[in-house]
């Protein structure tokens, strides 16, 4: 795994247990550096004052807070004064039920494994591991990790333990301000609804679904790499006119559903082979998604046309 962001131990009771805290995520997102559009350079960021116009060291730098009015300009040391105390402990302060957390309140998602090979440090995590599965808990508790305090919830991920940051419950905003909708449907709309909902329903696999947006990046990228034209698709257009009957769609998006014909208006058009061969790489890929084309990713152009002709 990679290196560790913070090791210490998980505190509940008289009990420790020793672990070493790892991102349960990767970043995969395509980066850019900013650059000179005109000769290529990189962007250099610079800090100035707008009342002397000159630039600013970075130890200068304060930090203002505006108070009724007033700007409060606070130094490092005073912030430092309000800096939660560093401790090397996942403090648990209660175990919960794992259904009764809201995702709501879910942050960022680690992963705790035991530190060293010590026998008394892997039985105390194996212990912890156990007593939550059988109890289908997870434990409550706060830690410090760099400069901030954290409220995190530990629980198990393949019998392994799983941390997440969560979210104080002053962060999350009240429901009452969203707008419900207004009044509930019939019961016949709602009917129809269940059987589209049941018709639709599906396992949860993960890896059935990609990030479209990533691979048409890169997919651009290569294209301008070797020189290759660029089009942008048209915006899709807000829909115009009255308000669709509600019954006809649900009753002709159940009958798709069960048909497995789909409900992309242009799925007809997929299978000729002339119209494909003027669309763009980019705009075949998005086509073999809706088609559910195994293998999709890793084709070329000329495979994508090839497979959505079949």
């Amino acid at each position: 795994m990679a290196r560790s962001l913070w090791t210490g131990s998980i505190s509940f009771g008289l009990v420790n247990v020793p672990v070493a805290l790892y991102s349960a995520v990767r970043d995969l997102d395509v980066h850019f550096r900013q650059l000179h559009g005109k000769d290529g350079a990189p962007i250099d960021t610079r800090r100035f004052c707008s009342e002397e116009d000159k630039e600013v060291p970075f130890e200068a730098v304060g930090h203002g807070y505006e108070l009724d009015g007033e700007q409060v300009v606070l130094t490092d040391q005073d912030l430092g004064a309000a800096a939660p105390r560093k401790t090397r402990t996942i403090d648990i302060e209660g175990f919960v039920d794992v259904d009764d957390v809201d995702p709501i309140y879910f942050d960022h998602p680690y992963f705790l494994a035991p530190v060293g090979e010590a026998e008394g440090n892997l039985r105390a995590y194996q212990l912890l591991v156990e007593v939550m599965k059988s109890t289908d808990r997870a434990a409550l508790g706060r830690f410090v990790m760099r400069t901030k305090e954290y409220l995190v919830l530990v629980r198990v991920r393949d019998d392994r333990l799983a941390l997440t940051t969560m979210r104080f419950h002053d962060e999350v905003r009240p429901t009452k301000d969203v707008d419900t909708g207004g009044r509930k449907p019939a019961k016949k709309q709602l009917d129809a609804a269940k059987a589209l909902v049941e018709a639709l329903s599906a396992d949860w696999d993960p890896s059935n679904h990609e990030d479209c947006y990533r691979e048409r990046l890169l997919d651009v990228i290569e294209r301008k790499r070797k020189g290759r034209k660029i089009t942008v698709p048209e915006p899709e257009r807000a829909a115009a006119g009255p308000p669709p009957d509600i019954m006809a769609a649900l009753r002709e998006s159940l009958e798709r559903a069960r048909s497995g014909q789909g409900f992309d208006v242009e799925d007809s058009e997929d299978g000729d082979s002339d119209e494909l061969e003027d669309l763009s790489r980019e705009e075949l890929y998005e086509r073999a998604q809706k088609a559910d084309v195994p293998g999709r990713s890793s084709m070329s152009r000329d495979e994508l046309v090839k497979a959505l002709s079949e």
